[in-house]
């Protein structure tokens, strides 16, 4: 490195021809071939030739301790891309530095503000781009409303949105807008966008994102990109996933916390929260760090006010593991650990009388139960499989005690329409299905999981009513009781926080076992999911179950589990299909990429399965004789 440059890189992966690109920059800045010039727009926003096609987009960023002149890549961009309108500017709100590109905002939207973009001077030795044909357009319809009419440009100020999309912003008409708006803005512009536009009020977005991401600034930081720098999330070098890789520590690797993370673990949230993210992205690895963080914050004192769960056994062991690396003992002695049905079973063995417990039965013979109730009442609209999902997630997933709650039940997401009279009759055959089980002294997993969830409710409900009780006759202290207590049952919630990784496969009737477990308010649910890894076809939607998550979601983009190059090709196996977000909404994987690299997948033809797993022991001996070229690529530098 140069004693008079150092070249970070900032908010997006970028490709690894940067790499060049930064060995020149540190030796020469003023090298010919680099053609370093400012834009007019901004005068901190530089260009710099990558090849013939792309450029880089850097920023000054003051001089660090050291004395060295710091400099950030922003973007990488085509050259036909590069406009005037990009610009640097440090957030009034987070004190974090920003880059914003017109250049993502939808045309139409661009010219209903007024704003038109100008390309920046080419170079001459690049090819030119043929001219498009002229678009013939009918005649504009009469301008449709704003979607964030409510607000005024000093609200979208006071909420943190940067400046230059401010007035775009309050020109957006349609969700599909605002989308393509959100998706090139800064982190915070971006959450503030997506709480106005899924109907949150002003003072709900300052309170539950602005405020927990706010920064007390000193006068003059928006002059100070030095100073903004330390607040950034910058990626240079990496030296940690480095010495990770180089090292082999795998242990290690499983508990690292990125940079990039580390702003969601610790957040304060008012209400629950989710992060979500594809395949590796190290949604298990924030969930983790959450547990730590929340540990080190309680109070003193005994018990164990935070649950961790998950969907498995296996799961459970595994996450046990990583926190004992990353957790002291005595912390980690305050942690409940537990998967979900281990969970219900602990509420349901506290609930049953000895003698009265009910052996579990699995799927796959609840099944032929099902099978044989059809056969004798000679069934033959509906298969089995069809009503014992039926089951799980309509009737036991939203507990529903009486035929008349069925009639009324929401079925959304079940892929088949039923009128009233189907549902009489299947209401009917569930039922006898039902006494089926009971008379054999059985239950599936699903049934434990709803009458836990009904236990559970219960007692939220009579500590509700303990502590209106206890307001009503004008306070009066209980805290002195003890766990040991009888009366401490319906004092408070089980727990305190509850975090849950892998969420994506939980039943309705989990999650309700869950809210009734601890007491809304901060920090109450941490979520972890990836609706795209689901193993059941359970669809929950959190609102309908008391989990509002609402402004308090969280995306993760970056794999560090494998090389893009097999991202590339698994993402193919799940283009252009639709998953839900837990939230009545949608999710891709739009954006997911990896920072490993190596060699494009090979496709072998197999002819069965014995033939499949011949080949792959055969691939395996010959590679264990040879070094894999695989590398490991941060933001452009090679590890």
């Amino acid at each position: 490195m140069s004693g008079t440059q150092r070249l970070g890189c900032v908010f997006m992966a970028i490709p690894s021809s940067v790499a060049r690109l930064r060995h020149q920059f540190r030796l020469d800045p003023d090298h010919p071939s680099l053609d370093l010039k400012p834009l007019k727009g901004d005068g901190r926003v530089f260009r710099a030739k990558i090849d013939r096609s792309y450029r880089a987009l850097l920023a000054r960023a003051g001089v660090g301790a050291d004395g060295v002149q710091q400099w950030l890549i922003v973007a990488v961009r085509h050259r036909k891309d590069v406009y005037h309108q990009l610009s640097v500017a440090i957030n009034r709100v987070t004190g974090e530095i920003e880059f914003v590109d017109l250049g993502v905002v939808g045309q139409s939207v661009l010219q209903r503000a007024g704003l038109q973009l100008t390309p920046a001077p080419d170079d001459h030795d690049a090819p030119a781009e043929p001219t498009p044909a002229p678009v013939v357009t009918e005649r504009p319809a009469a301008p449709a409303e704003p979607l964030l009419a409510g607000c005024t440009p000093e609200n979208l100020r006071r909420l943190g949105v940067t400046d230059a999309l401010i007035d775009v912003a309050l020109t957006v008409t349609t969700d599909e807008e605002l989308d393509q708006l959100i998706a090139g803005a800064p982190r915070l512009t971006a959450e503030v966008l997506t709480g106005l536009g899924s109907g949150m009020s002003v003072d709900e977005v300052e309170r539950e994102i602005t405020e927990p991401a706010s920064t007390e600034l000193e006068p003059g930081f928006e002059n100070d990109m030095a100073a903004a720098l330390t607040r950034t999330a910058v990626t240079t070098v990496d030296d940690d996933i480095r010495n990770v890789l180089a090292e082999g520590d795998f242990r290690a690797w499983k508990v690292y916390l990125h940079p990039t993370q580390r702003k969601i673990v610790e957040r304060n949230y008012s209400g629950p929260a989710r992060v979500s993210g594809g395949p590796g992205t190290g949604k298990t690895i924030v969930a983790l760090h959450r547990v730590a963080r929340l540990a080190a914050a309680l109070p003193p004192g005994h018990g164990k006010p935070i649950l961790l769960t998950t969907y498995t056994k296996n799961l459970t062991a595994d996450l046990r593991s990583r926190l004992t690396s990353l957790m002291d003992p005595a912390l980690l002695g305050r942690v409940d650990i537990k998967h979900i049905d281990q969970l219900a079973q602990s509420v349901l063995n506290e609930n049953t009388a000895p003698g009265a417990q009910r052996s579990l039965i699995n799927d796959d013979r609840a099944l032929d139960v099902l099978r044989e109730v059809l056969f004798e009442h000679d069934e033959q609209r509906w298969d089995a499989e069809f009503l014992f999902d039926e089951w799980e997630q309509i009737v036991l997933g939203q507990s529903l005690a009486t035929r008349q709650d069925y009639f009324k039940a929401r079925r959304a997401g079940m892929g088949r329409a039923l009128n009233r009279p189907e549902r009489a009759a299947i209401w009917k055959l569930l039922d006898q299905f039902t006494l089926r089980l009971n008379g054999m002294g059985r239950e599936t997993w699903a049934q434990a999981a709803e009458r836990a969830a009904r236990y559970e409710m219960e007692r939220a409900r009579k500590i509700q009513t303990r502590a209106e009780h206890k307001a009503d006759i004008g306070g009066g202290d209980l805290t002195h009781l003890d766990d040991n207590s009888s009366a401490v049952r319906y004092l408070r919630h089980r727990y305190r926080h509850i975090v849950v990784d892998e969420a994506q496969d939980l039943s309705p009737a989990h999650w309700k076992m869950l809210r009734a477990m601890v007491a809304s308010g901060p920090d109450d649910l941490f979520i972890a999911s990836d609706t795209h890894q689901r193993i059941y076809d359970r669809q929950v939607t959190l609102s309908t179950v008391g989990v509002h998550i609402r402004g308090r979601a969280s995306k993760l983009t970056l794999s560090y589990r494998t090389t893009q190059e097999i991202l590339d090709q698994a993402a193919k196996v799940v283009r252009g299909a639709a998953y839900d977000d837990l939230d009545d909404g949608t999710d891709t994987l739009d954006g997911y990429h990896s920072l490993l690299h190596g060699p494009a997948p090979e496709y072998v033809a197999c002819a069965d399965w014995t033939d499949e797993i011949t080949q792959l022991a055969e691939a395996l001996k010959q590679w264990s004789g040879r070094d894999l070229p695989l590398t490991a690529v941060r933001d452009g530098v090679a590890l």
